[in-house]
């Protein structure tokens, strides 16, 4: 089993006082690529069937967009199909790696393509954590990592975070001062809020200097603000993620992106498929939609305008909305009402509306993802018939 790593990853697992029959487990994650998730959610199934597409629904249960790539994405895709007899006919790999690097403002050597983000994430938690070495977050906070933390067996600290606020990143480092990987969610899945960069600046001024940190800017094109992007450069202990699959539209095509030291790169990389499982299509899609500026803030507005539409009705109605959000998804808290139950009853109304799960630290309120004008009005349409503050 621990055949699926190579020498030098297994060397690494090693040192960091994994077993041997930990490195087997790792193997079997890694090698199950796309599928891993599989392996890491089966504990929390129930949760994850709001991430499911119900076909008839109106699907504001799993941050997708509520369309699809931007029409030079679709075009690019198209034609790059075409000559999907071949496996990199004209460079769409380095012509992608040199769009992002211009729009970043980076280097190129700190720009790596991933199938997806989930694929980084599960390894970048693998390359950074150990059994001694643990993962801090916040909570509520995407779960991924701590999934797969907690399938290495490695410790796991968990800093509860404010109503309205972004981490409380004092608290994380409290939490477990000697860490080996810290994870910041900005804009923060599932509560939209922001993390501030002088906070996340300070945690890698304070951190362990043998510590790391991960910056998921997965939604970070829903917010017109600053991003962490350009703190890569100079440093070997910092990574950001980025993905295509919010604002682009591109959930289905999978293509995600980590910006960080090559020596860093090359550390998670051993831990995970990159650019070699891309396809095409993927690639020339995402270099023709990423320096899209006037289409994302196009859309972004947009999905401001129903975001605030809906939360400024559900005021109105006495239902209390966490503030903060700066990304395509709030919260709403039932309050008396447990949110699996208001997920069933919205669902079996005649607009069929699926919205999103909850997390353990607040088992009354419930992500919603902000969809279409008319995915919103059913939703409106929904609630006004099943909720009574």
């Amino acid at each position: 089993m621990t055949m699926m790593l190579d020498k030098d990853a297994r060397e690494d697992l090693l040192e960091r006082g994994y077993s041997r029959r930990t490195i087997g487990k790792i193997s079997a994650l890694m090698a199950a690529g796309a599928a891993a998730g599989n392996l890491l959610t089966q504990p929390a199934f129930a949760q994850q069937q709001a991430g499911r597409g119900i076909k008839g629904a109106v699907r504001i249960g799993a941050n997708e967009c509520w369309t699809g790539p931007f029409e030079p994405g679709v075009q690019a895709a198209a034609k790059a199909a075409a000559v999907g007899n071949w496996y990199d006919p004209d460079n769409y790999k380095g012509d992608l790696i040199s769009t992002i690097a211009k729009v970043e403002g980076i280097p190129e050597s700190h720009v790596m393509l991933w199938p997806g983000s989930g694929g980084p994430l599960v390894s970048t938690v693998a390359a950074f954590c150990s059994p001694t070495k643990g993962l801090v977050t916040a909570d509520p906070t995407f779960e991924s990592a701590w999934r797969t933390a907690d399938y290495l067996k490695a410790p796991i600290a968990k800093a509860p975070q404010a109503i309205g606020q972004g981490h409380d990143v004092k608290a994380m480092l409290a939490a477990n001062p000697n860490a080996g990987l810290y994870y910041i969610c900005t804009p923060n899945n599932p509560t939209g809020t922001i993390t501030p960069m002088a906070d996340i600046e300070w945690l890698l001024a304070n951190k362990p200097k043998d510590s790391f940190l991960l910056v998921d800017e997965a939604y970070i094109h829903w917010y017109d603000g600053p991003n962490a992007a350009k703190l890569v450069a100079g440093r070997k202990d910092l990574i950001v993620m980025r993905t295509f699959s919010k604002l682009f539209g591109m959930a289905g095509v999978r293509l995600g992106l980590t910006f960080a030291d090559p020596e860093v790169q090359k550390r998670i990389s051993l831990f995970g498929p990159t650019a070699g499982g891309l396809s095409i299509t993927a690639m020339a899609c995402g270099n023709a939609v990423y320096p899209e500026t006037g289409l994302i803030k196009a859309r972004r507005a947009e999905m401001i305008a129903n975001r605030d539409e809906t939360i400024a009705w559900l005021a109105k109605k006495g239902i209390e909305v966490h503030p903060g959000s700066h990304a395509n998804m709030f919260m709403v808290d039932w309050k008396t009402k447990p949110a699996k139950e208001m997920q069933a009853a919205l669902l079996a109304t005649p607009e069929k509306v699926q919205i999103g799960r909850n997390w353990p630290i607040w088992p009354t309120v419930s992500r919603v993802t902000v969809g279409s004008a008319d995915d919103m009005a059913k939703f409106r349409s929904a609630v006004e018939k099943v909720y009574k503050a």
